[in-house]
């Protein structure tokens, strides 16, 4: 046993899209980018964990990175792949198997909404015939439904979007790097009210690798190690609203990203009031309003006075999603994950350029949301 996993290379392909280059070339270009950045060789990895949902199986990589021999564990789990295959290796290594891996995710996905079966999720084809397997219909009623229960205006979506596009503006790595007026945010073409076309994110493409080692080694690897000290996933409750039920019952329950965060935050012996920094799962700007609270981050209904005071921009008490989220990067679903636990790596770091936040934070949490109804989080520190 081991008291704690830390990360000590972090590698990325620019998310978006890249013609010509297949999801599995941009999961190898991230492997070498977060090998590179550790100073070690594939042939150094004791165990792979990765994923994708759309760009093929991550044990394949091996043809590319080389035929060692490692253990290299496939994850599936919807927009949790990543975060999935992290807390696979987290517990891989807390457990004394091993002392130094890598996780990958990555992802290539059609243009497009997601083209789900509703049988793949065990309900009946009458779901899909009425539209509710696209998606931003569930998004747009259970943000109306919120803005209701917390009597919070929904002009503030345009403007959670508006820092969305701006962050996004900052980052290299993004998707979309043009910022948008909340104004022209909010004339665009409604979707599913409230929510318009440019508060949605898109499905796209990218790659995020990560090699964790035992905590007691990282500065064999980095000066620089972060350590992951809380890590929890958990699925949804009887009651809890989530994308792809077909039912809702009388008797509500809290979404599963409450359990995961306050199980991330005890595991950590951190809680939500020091978190410097954070990156939450904004699929829509309503996700990432409901999400603070959820998380624990602030309480229901204080979300808009944060907004519009400025607490969650780069420079603000509370910078949320730093890199421009899913809004700005889209979400290639096996990286998507990842890509959080990568910008507060860099954060945390002080590597960030220009969207770095000038305290260079100490505390940083990740909050990953998906079909049908789970969550992963985990809690960074430097």
């Amino acid at each position: 046993m081991t008291d704690g996993v830390a990360i000590v290379g972090i590698g990325m392909h620019r998310f978006g899209r890249t013609k010509g280059v297949s999801g599995r070339a941009q999961a190898v270009h991230a492997a070498r980018e977060a090998l590179r950045d550790a100073g070690l060789a594939f042939s150094d990895m004791q165990f792979g964990f990765g994923g994708s949902h759309s760009a093929g199986d991550a044990d394949t990589l091996v043809s590319e990175l080389g035929l060692t021999g490692l253990p290299f564990i496939n994850v599936a789990n919807g927009c949790a792949t990543g975060g999935s295959a992290l807390i696979s290796a987290d517990a891989a290594i807390r457990s004394g198997q091993h002392d130094l891996g890598i996780v990958i995710g990555f992802d290539k996905h059609p243009r497009g909404a997601f083209n789900v079966d509703p049988a793949e999720h065990g309900i009946g084809s009458w779901y899909g015939e009425t539209g509710m397997m696209v998606t931003t219909q569930f998004f747009g009623m259970k943000i109306q439904r919120y803005l209701h229960d917390h009597d919070i205006s929904p002009d503030v979506l345009a403007v959670i979007a508006e820092k969305s596009f701006r962050n996004g503006s900052l980052n290299p790595n993004a998707w979309r790097r043009d910022t948008l007026t909340a104004a022209e945010i909010a004339a665009a073409t409604m979707i599913s009210h409230p929510l318009t076309q440019y508060m949605y994110c898109s499905p796209g493409e990218g790659a995020v690798a990560l090699v964790l080692c035992r905590a007691d080694q990282a500065r064999r690897y980095s000066e620089e190690p972060v350590f992951l000290r809380g890590a929890a996933f958990r699925s949804r409750r009887y009651g809890s609203f989530e994308v792809y039920a077909p039912w809702i019952a009388a008797e509500r329950a809290e979404s599963p990203t409450v359990q995961a965060s306050q199980a991330a935050f005890e595991a950590a012996g951190i809680a939500p009031s020091e978190v410097d920094i954070a990156q939450i799962q904004d699929t829509e700007s309503g996700a990432e309003l409901m999400h603070m609270a959820e998380t624990g981050l602030c309480e229901h209904g204080e979300q808009e006075h944060l907004i519009r005071a400025g607490d969650n921009e780069i420079e603000g008490r509370l910078p949320i999603n730093t890199d421009g989220g899913c809004i700005a990067n889209g979400e290639p679903v096996g990286a998507s994950g990842l890509r959080q636990i990568y910008e507060n790596a860099l954060q945390l770091r002080g590597d960030a350029g220009a969207h770095q936040v000038s305290t260079r934070p100490h505390v940083g949490f990740t909050h990953v949301y998906g079909a049908p109804g789970i969550s992963a989080c985990t809690v960074l520190t430097r």
